[in-house]
């Protein structure tokens, strides 16, 4: 009996996109031949262009393609996380609309993954996109993985195959706002990494944004470390003490030159601003924690469906 894989392509305004990969992903499974068959899942946060539209053309000629239309946009860390749940293949692999996981790639995991690899993870080398962009990337795994109380995957955006055992781990852990790459490595699975140098996107723009990109950096913080709280902790009794022996300093100054010494407004302002931008960080750094763990306790859907196209199951 064939093999069956889940493929899981969330999208949102990718209109330009979904058909060209509808295509290649089918390409691909055509030269496996008949050992595998495949679905197509595609999840739509609520797009506002003719994306499902372009979806339910495909859905109506070719079963293997499958819709869910979400209520409205849920974010790019639940929605891909909720697609992968919804999938029923053997395996589940998550790629995404824009052809920056390129589709050739499918036939590399599905053989790792038939060696006995559980996970077979896209680990980006490189990347056509800026730069900066990538530099700045590269500095925030390196920097997470350094804080991390689990070893993770640098530079894996969750481009990957995962089997089914995974995915069953993922059905019960009902977590709301769920860091993927991170889950993965806390599973402890091995992961065997192929490594691909990133090409820019295929047609349209990413709708990735600043504000994004900074929740899925502190969503990976503050889900797999408690380093920054104790830095603060730490950092609260060294700067105590390093204004205690100003202090001392300041006061045996003043006492041994009474009347030439003067303490002036410029160690005044300068200490003020310092100590309160420190704490505004910490503060800052506490409030995203206790901001995850109001997300957690709200225990709240991943997402709501609008609609279901070509599934057999609810």
């Amino acid at each position: 009996m064939a093999k069956k894989i889940s493929i899981i392509t969330p999208c949102f305004n990718e209109e330009s996109n979904v058909e060209l990969l509808y295509e290649a992903v089918k390409d691909q499974f055509r030269q496996l031949g008949n050992k595998y068959s495949y679905e197509h899942i595609f999840i739509d946060n609520d797009s506002r262009d003719k994306t499902v539209p372009v979806l339910k053309t495909l859905a109506a000629r070719d079963r293997n393609v499958k819709i869910i239309v979400n209520n409205r946009n849920f974010g790019h860390i639940r929605s891909p996380y909720y697609g992968l749940l919804q999938s029923r293949g053997d395996a589940g692999l998550l790629m995404a609309a824009d052809f920056q996981d390129p589709p050739s790639m499918i036939r590399d995991f599905i053989q790792k993954w038939e060696e006995g690899y559980k996970a077979v993870i896209g680990v980006k080398t490189a990347s056509e996109e800026s730069r900066l962009m990538y530099f700045v990337r590269g500095l925030y795994y390196k920097l997470v993985c350094k804080l991390s109380d689990v070893e993770l995957n640098q530079n894996h955006t969750g481009f990957g195959l995962y089997d089914r055992v995974i995915i069953e781990h993922l059905l019960k852990l009902e977590d709301p706002y769920p860091y993927f790459r991170g889950i993965i490595s806390e599973l402890g699975f091995t992961a065997f990494q192929i490594q691909f140098k990133q090409p820019l996107r295929l047609r349209g723009v990413s709708a990735n944004n600043f504000y994004s990109l900074y929740d899925n950096a502190m969503l990976g913080i503050t889900n797999h470390s408690k380093v920054p709280l104790r830095i603060a902790t730490m950092a609260g009794f060294f700067m105590s003490a390093v204004s205690l022996l100003i202090a001392l300093a300041y006061l045996a100054f003043k006492l041994l030159y009474w009347h030439t010494f003067e303490f002036g407004l410029a160690p005044i302002l300068i200490s003020l601003f310092f100590f309160s931008s420190v704490q505004l960080f910490f503060i800052g750094m506490l409030g995203e924690y206790i901001g995850s763990i109001h997300t957690y306790v709200q225990h709240r859907p991943l997402v709501i469906e609008k609609e279901r196209v070509n599934f057999d199951f609810f």
